[in-house]
């Protein structure tokens, strides 16, 4: 029986794609294999179907507006990265936020901003 090492090293290396992303919350949750799904997205005004501009008698253009339903305010989530995670690795991830968690309230560096967490399921 081969000896087994006293340490395992792990080193890093960053994908040329990868991009750093803003996440406004996650959307997800336990899914048919038992595992844990996250979807991350960030939230934007969504674009306007038309505007319009309005046209004076002596047909010089005047400003442009967007007509607006006083009733309706709509965002698009758009999300931009998926991850599955299996229980030990979302025990991992839980951990290892609550240690971040921890210093940033340690460092008083903690901006709340309400009821709203940005978690859905």
């Amino acid at each position: 029986m081969s000896k087994m090492p006293s340490k395992i090293r792990y080193g890093f290396s960053l994908d040329p794609k990868a991009r750093l992303q803003t996440a406004h919350g996650v959307w997800g949750g336990v899914n048919s294999q038992g595992e844990i799904e996250m979807n991350f997205y960030y939230e934007s005004e969504a674009l306007p179907p038309f505007v319009e501009q309005i046209v004076a008698p002596d047909g010089s253009l005047g400003h442009e507006f967007i007509p607006e339903n006083e009733e309706l305010r709509e965002v698009t989530r758009y999300i931009h990265t998926r991850v599955l995670l299996n229980y030990n690795t979302a025990r991992g991830v839980l951990e290892w936020l609550e240690e971040q968690l921890d210093a940033l309230e340690e460092e008083g560096r903690v901006m709340y901003d309400g009821p709203d967490s940005g978690v859905t399921q």
